[in-house]
């Protein structure tokens, strides 16, 4: 098929910015390589920063830890560089970030914190960026909010974990590894209670309680959003309800006439 010219009226990005905000916001085709890469790379990470716990002890991992730390920086500059809301941005994901990119660059003093690096999944799956990139289709139904409910519970149970593993580790009979920790956050959120790992002393027990009463919040909203009956997300001029049946005519609300679209090519 041959290639349509390009449209001499249409402006050219113009400048670093302009440059920026045409990758990170435009709708063409390099544009969306160019996020898809960006979210390759950021799943990268993430595996990398879940493996973190039980590769650190490797002569190679520092080097590859101020790598990360570049490519999160210049990340974080250019998102933040393209913006057209920076205040919004800086609220919703940037402030995450900068904390991610802390315990980068300082991976041995804050070595106990390097738990929060996980806070990259949260930010990911609850971006504009990756709905608007990769699963536009499911954008605004109930397949985002299911994926962000997951995505803050598996962020909730690493985050714990980290918690548990730098206040206790080699502290406690028999939490002497990352996974250890892993096992007793689970079987703590999931009120298993198998007894064979315990935190001593009373902040343990309120350590534990707080998990429990956390986790088991988490999964009551995982399990809302299944049972949840289907709906669209669209604005009703008139009322403003933005929740509908898939094959609703009028709203509910105030009985104005919808134009819902459909998902049809």
């Amino acid at each position: 098929m041959r290639a349509e010219p390009a449209d001499p009226h249409v402006e050219r990005p113009k400048g670093l910015r302009g440059k920026l905000r045409a990758l990170y916001y435009g709708e063409t085709r390099s544009a969306v390589r160019f996020r898809l890469s960006v979210i390759s790379i950021d799943l990268l990470l993430i595996v990398f920063f879940i493996v973190t716990p039980l590769i650190r002890d490797d002569p190679r991992f520092l080097t590859a830890d101020y790598i990360i730390a570049c490519i999160v920086a210049l990340d974080i500059l250019a998102r933040g560089y393209a913006s057209p809301h920076f205040g919004r941005w800086l609220r919703q994901n940037g402030l995450l970030d900068l904390v991610v990119l802390i315990t980068l660059l300082f991976p041995l003093s804050l070595s106990n914190f390097a738990f929060l690096r996980i806070l990259r999944l949260w930010s990911l799956f609850h971006s504009d960026f990756f709905w608007d990139t990769v699963a536009r289709r499911w954008d605004n139904t109930r397949w985002e909010d299911l994926t962000k409910v997951i995505a803050t519970l598996v962020t909730y149970l690493f985050i714990v974990t980290g918690v548990v593993y730098a206040l206790y580790a080699r502290k406690v009979d028999d939490i002497d590894t990352y996974v250890d920790a892993l096992y007793f956050t689970v079987t703590t959120v999931t009120t298993t209670g198998f007894g064979d790992i315990t935190l001593p002393g009373a902040t343990g027990k309120l350590i534990s309680i707080a998990i429990m009463i956390t986790g088991i919040t988490l999964f009551v909203r995982l399990a809302q959003t299944v049972m949840r009956p289907n709906k669209v997300r669209f604005t009703c001029p008139t009322c403003g309800l933005m929740r509908h049946d898939p094959d609703a005519v009028y709203c509910k609300a105030c009985a104005t006439l919808l134009n819902i679209p459909n998902d049809e090519d």
